[in-house]
């Protein structure tokens, strides 16, 4: 495989790992803990509404959740894998700043997306782990590259 392949194959794997990782801690803490951000209930309100748009029946139910939790993943999955551009030396940074520009787009974006932010923004505590998750999740993303760059 050409070189340029591997990179972005290793980027996509990265990217990937922190998509999984801030998944894991989303599904985990938000069953166990009041405060916790509900960042599936804006998926769900999304693919929802561009159901809606499109004319055709929305899923309910499981069908909705892991319709949800599959778009998340990927979407997250692809942005992450962006770290990647970064030189080697910086791939830590720069995960921490795409992290946190996700977790902040989670809070300022939602509401302007025609989505509820209640999920996100319901007490200081749920924003300020939002925040926190999409950092998680841009570091995890971050050192899987680095260490598959080695």
């Amino acid at each position: 495989m050409p070189y340029k392949d591997m990179k972005l194959l290793k980027n996509f794997a990265g990217g990937l790992a922190g998509a999984i990782a801030l998944n894991i801690l989303h599904e985990i803490v938000r069953r166990i803990y009041h405060d916790a951000p509900r960042v599936e209930l804006i998926g769900e309100e999304a693919v929802t509404k561009i159901s809606n748009a499109a004319g055709t029946e929305h899923p309910t139910g499981d069908t909705l959740y892991l319709t949800t939790l599959a778009g998340d993943v990927i979407s997250n999955a692809m942005y992450y894998s962006a770290i990647g551009a970064a030189k080697k030396k910086h791939l830590v940074i720069t995960g921490l700043g795409v992290g946190l520009s996700a977790g902040f787009g989670a809070l300022k974006l939602t509401k302007p997306m025609g989505l509820s932010d209640a999920p996100v923004t319901r007490t200081n505590t749920t924003k300020a782990l939002t925040v926190a998750w999409y950092t998680f999740g841009g570091l995890v993303a971050a050192l899987t590259i680095k260490s598959l760059r080695k």
